[in-house]
């Protein structure tokens, strides 16, 4: 039989205000999304009705008014794991992905948690696992200082192997319920974990039967050699935040080599970069929309990080004038070409000025790739990057909301239909289903039969 064509995900990386740092001041924006319901249902909504794989909520455990002219959808947002309760009951098949901080978090409370929500979800739940990034969040845990990386994914490597033996601490069949013979639990197949680790004691099983999708999907994102390792080990999708083609090439291929090391099928772990798509009907609209939104950005344009980030200093140089030779920079390879290149592409011209460079490097500085174009642009950059071994699919981040959103749902998602790239229809109502993914044993029960076996 022929293999089923290869096909697009697509999720929403909720940022409530937009990606771009000025889009919540754009006249059409809504400032206030974060905490409205309605705002919430509707996003959901439409993500559902475009056949969206998941939508996505990342979450931090600090913040600052400070963040307010680089990421002001991140400084204040609701907690996760209520907000996502919420989409769940006004939705019915697109995946919903909750984000717990392992290093800030009890592995009971995690397991419990998510395994509720994916009742409540119909099995349609992902667990983002995150050690987190933001030194101020262990002030606010009453630590002295945030773990360093080594000490962090050792943590969570033995938090997430808990929550998984917690979650399989109940066998499907254990609740018996049988009114006649007033047997309510068949304790055979109830399991204490008993867990005795570096970092965790605990004994369980868990007050939560097992969960819809019997092991809940796990992701993770970063960039470091320990979060590749986890991603590449456990994860079902590995979110990063690539801008250049090549680099990403070489991420793909990294995560997928180290997953079949793991004894995987590479094809089950996802690569899904993060994705800024600026849609207009034609290029010039979109490109107007962006030099609006470049117009309406808070700055000093202290140009220190930019110049960091092209090897060549920029202090004193006019913001109107042209870009210095970029040979004289002082990074390997093509770094510095590389983002000039994309500026180039969003501007539409090749003749950009340093102010423009730096409207690029502020609306990208948090990692995610940003383009600029009419539908079917946008389309080609996207099927560039997923038939060249650059990704599964992408994480959708919104440059303004609701009207981003609307407009790549509404002009992009119709060509990539058409094209044969994305799904016109759900296959499946779960989360695991959504990926292709089986409903995995029971450990437990999977021992006991081949202990049987080997007695």
């Amino acid at each position: 039989m022929p293999s089923t064509p290869r096909q697009l995900h697509l999720g929403l990386f909720l940022f409530s205000t937009g990606y771009h740092p000025a889009g919540w001041r754009l006249p059409e924006a809504v400032t206030d999304g974060a905490f409205d319901p309605k705002f919430l249902q509707r996003v959901a909504q439409r993500l559902e009705e475009a056949k969206f794989d998941f939508f996505f909520l990342g979450d931090a455990l600090a913040t600052s008014p400070d963040m307010q002219h680089q990421f002001p959808s991140q400084m204040v947002r609701l907690e996760p794991f209520t907000m996502i309760a919420h989409v769940a009951a006004v939705t019915e098949k697109i995946g919903l992905i909750v984000t717990a901080n392992t290093t800030y978090s009890e592995p009971y409370t995690v397991a419990r948690q998510t395994a509720s929500l994916d009742y409540l979800s119909g099995g349609r739940l992902a667990w983002n696992v995150v050690t987190g990034m933001d030194a101020r969040a262990a002030q606010n845990y009453s630590r002295d200082k945030h773990w360093d990386n080594s000490r962090r994914y050792d943590h969570a490597e033995e938090f997430v192997e808990i929550v998984q033996s917690l979650w399989d601490s109940w066998e499907d069949d254990a609740l018996v319920r049988d009114k006649a013979s007033g047997v309510f639990v068949d304790g055979s197949k109830v399991y204490r974990i008993d867990y005795e680790g570096e970092h965790f004691a605990v004994a369980g099983p868990l007050n939560v039967a097992r969960p819809p999708q019997g092991q809940i999907p796990l992701l993770n994102a970063g960039t470091s050699e320990r979060s590749r390792t986890l991603g590449a080990k456990l994860s079902t999708a590995v979110f990063t935040g690539q801008i250049v083609l090549e680099l990403a090439k070489t991420f793909y291929s990294d995560i997928k080599s180290q997953a079949a090391g793991f004894g995987r099928n590479p094809d089950d772990v996802y690569i899904l970069p993060g994705l800024v798509p600026l849609v207009g009907a034609t290029s010039e609209a979109a490109r107007a929309k962006y030099r609006e939104l470049n117009g309406l950005l808070v700055t000093d344009y202290d140009l220190t990080a930019l110049s960091a980030r092209i090897g060549i200093d920029l202090t004193g140089a006019p913001l109107d004038g042209p870009l210095p030779d970029l040979s004289s920079s002082t990074l390997p390879g093509r770094e510095a070409e590389w983002l000039v290149e994309l500026a180039q592409r969003a501007e539409g011209r090749v003749d950009i000025t340093v102010r423009e460079l730096f409207h690029y490097f502020a609306a990208t500085s948090r990692g995610h790739l940003l383009i600029v174009g009419d539908p079917e642009e946008i389309a080609d950059q996207i099927e560039a990057w997923f038939t060249g071994g650059a990704a599964d699919g992408f994480n959708i981040c919104p440059p303004y909301m609701p009207g981003g959103l609307d407009l790549f749902i509404d002009l992009v998602i119709p060509v990539l239909q058409r094209r044969g790239l994305f799904r016109t229809e759900y296959e499946a109502a779960t989360f695991r289903g959504h990926f292709g993914l089986s409903r995995p044993d029971n450990r437990y029960t999977r021992q006991g039969a081949l202990e049987s076996v080997a007695d």
